[in-house]
């Protein structure tokens, strides 16, 4: 039997990718994913909460963000390298099945990992960015692709950067917008535009369209949670609804209403619960 132990980082793909890694190391294990622009650090209070129900929860900072974990180009941030890294961290903490848990962007490679690597997975909890094909479906069927604007801003090469880091406060009035509070948008600066994150996070964008058409029909066979926001802007309920039709392990949407797409920092204690419901099977 494998004695727990504290992981502060792992190495994969000749990257090396720093983790927080908290609670108790015999309690079951919650990994916790992150998106765009944050880090693992974007889920500091929902791991606290968790950590006093008995998990131990893991929350790296993902590829491109991680400093030691920054390839060039956007052909190193395919969804496929993505769920990889994921792969290798529950492999490096020994701790397989885990409850896998994903915000925005990482809730995108949580819905690819839980799909491709089933037996790795004891449940998923998704928040805010539904199955890719459910994703793509609502832009069709609601006001998505009018949501999704940036997304194509952001295929441009090196633009969006300068842009970005000539006028930050048009970025800080973005994320105003849409919910971030001052001290939230003060993190982002420090960890992202200063901490040399942005041109990796913006990656993850500028690979959506080097997914393999493959992966979109992938369903996912294990029991799944999905949280979706009344207050998000980014993300409409269409596409939280059309989820469930790639979920063969059983379904089930919740909807927060007042709560802005930063879920994890404006709803820690609720999203705490739901995903511990989750991880109890108790949906």
């Amino acid at each position: 039997m494998t004695t727990p132990r504290r992981v502060g980082s792992f190495d994969h793909d000749g990257l090396t990718f720093d983790v927080r890694d908290t609670g108790p190391l015999d309690g079951a294990v919650v990994v916790l994913l992150h998106g765009f622009p944050q880090t693992g650090a974007s889920w500091a209070e929902t791991a606290a909460l968790l950590n006093e129900r008995g998990y131990r929860t893991i929350a790296p900072d993902q590829r491109g963000y991680s400093p030691r974990a920054r390839p060039r180009g956007r052909f190193a941030y395919r969804s496929s390298r993505l769920v990889a890294d994921t792969v290798a961290l529950i492999h490096a903490i020994g701790a397989g099945p885990v409850h896998l848990v994903g915000h925005d962007w990482g809730a995108n490679v949580a819905w690819a990992t839980a799909a491709q690597r089933p037996e790795l997975i004891r449940s998923l909890t998704t928040v805010s960015v539904p199955h890719a094909a459910a994703f793509l479906r609502s832009m069709l069927a609601s006001d998505q692709i009018v949501r999704s604007y940036y997304m194509f801003f952001f295929q441009i090469p090196w633009l969006p950067e300068l842009a970005i880091r000539r006028w930050p406060r048009v970025l800080d009035r973005t994320l105003a917008k849409t919910g971030m509070t001052a001290a939230q948008i003060g993190r982002v600066h420090q960890e992202i535009l200063v901490g040399g994150a942005l041109t990796g996070g913006l990656n993850w964008y500028r690979a959506m369209l080097l997914q393999h058409p493959a992966a979109l029909r992938t369903r996912v066979p294990v029991p799944t949670t999905h949280v979706w926001s009344d207050g998000d802007t980014a993300l409409s309920r269409r596409g939280a609804e059309l989820a469930g039709q790639y979920a063969d392990g059983g379904y089930r949407l919740e909807i927060l209403t007042g709560v802005s797409h930063w879920v994890p920092e404006e709803a820690a204690s609720t999203l705490a619960d739901i995903i511990g419901r989750s991880a109890d099977g108790k949906g």
